[in-house]
């Protein structure tokens, strides 16, 4: 008979599994609706308003030098527009233009599981289960 830990421990892998899975398809779904890819999505995403383009880097867990070839498509497709930051000029931001901020909100309502995923747990919860995932990366 298995031991009941190495079934409950299945179990939560493959919910995580099953989180991401979802996560991933709703995305990726979304992101194909406007011939983008999941990255230039989350990316314009990221630059709704106005922000510096390692901020963009830091919420795609990619170098700010990648992020470069992500935002020049979205440029080109007239979704994005670079500046120099006003209080600093070797800063550039980026920022969706009209038509970007358009397709963000279409991405959105496309994805609501990808946008929100824990949109159905309570403040409490979702600070316990951040505690708990802590655990488990320090592990």
């Amino acid at each position: 008979m298995p031991d009941p830990s190495d079934e409950l421990t299945r179990e939560v892998v493959g919910l995580f599994a099953a989180v991401n899975r979802r996560y991933t398809q709703e995305s990726e779904a979304a992101a194909a609706a406007h011939d983008l890819t999941p990255l230039q999505a989350k990316a314009l995403l990221a630059a709704e308003s106005p922000v510096p383009t390692r901020r963009i880097a830091e919420r795609l867990h990619a170098e700010p030098s990648n992020v470069t070839v992500i935002i020049d498509r979205l440029e080109s497709r007239g979704l994005v527009e670079r500046s120099l930051d006003e209080t600093d000029r070797r800063v550039k931001r980026v920022a969706a233009t009209a038509a970007g901020r358009g397709v963000a909100a279409d991405l959105r309502a496309r994805m609501p599981f990808a946008a929100e995923p824990l949109a159905g747990l309570t403040a409490g919860q979702r600070e316990a289960l951040r505690e708990l995932l802590r655990l488990v990366l320090e592990a």
